[in-house]
């Protein structure tokens, strides 16, 4: 960098003092020539010292750049992946909603004809069993008729001995048996 701005300032002084030499502004061969060698060796210069620092630089930044690109290509695959996941679970969920929901109707259709079954097959045993207590009822009935049909027809045996029954003694005897059994 030295070198540059020793050169440049040679080119002005050398054109200054051509300048104020011819009063007006003339080429000098040499002039040019420092000019052109100043020139390249700037060029050199910052070829061999500032473009590959520049050039690392700009690399770098390029690697990063893709990185970053990369990165967001791997975040949108994964965001996407995500997504479709989601979804996924979602519509799984929706699935097993459906299924829990179809599943406890069935349940409930299961126990509510469990619970009529149930109260069918106690209404029968109830029915049975009032039968069988109405059975058991007429038993005693006819065997308690039975008993005071026996025992009337003792007191009507001992009244028969004891007198000689008439045509309408005998009538008479059926009809308050028959009262006596009516009651």
């Amino acid at each position: 960098m030295g070198s540059l701005f020793l050169l440049s300032e040679t080119a002005q002084a050398a054109v200054g003092t051509a300048t104020e030499e011819a009063g007006l502004v003339s080429i000098n061969a040499w002039i040019v020539i420092a000019t052109i060698c100043n020139l390249f060796i700037q060029m050199l210069l910052i070829k061999k010292y500032l473009f590959k620092r520049v050039q690392a630089i700009l690399d770098k930044r390029r690697e990063l750049a893709e990185e970053d690109l990369r990165k967001a290509k791997v975040s949108r695959e994964e965001a996407d992946r995500l997504r479709v996941e989601y979804e996924s679970n979602m519509e799984q969920a929706r699935e097993k909603a459906t299924e829990i929901i179809d599943l406890a109707q069935k349940n409930a259709t299961r126990k509510s004809d469990e619970i009529i079954r149930e109260a069918s097959q106690e209404a029968i045993a109830l029915k049975a069993r009032a039968e069988a207590d109405i059975e058991l009822e007429r038993r005693k009935a006819v065997n308690e008729v039975k008993n005071e049909i026996g025992s009337m027809a003792m007191e009507i045996a001992g009244k028969v001995i004891e007198r000689e029954v008439s045509e309408q003694d005998h009538v008479r005897l059926i009809d308050e048996f028959i009262e006596k059994v009516g009651t």
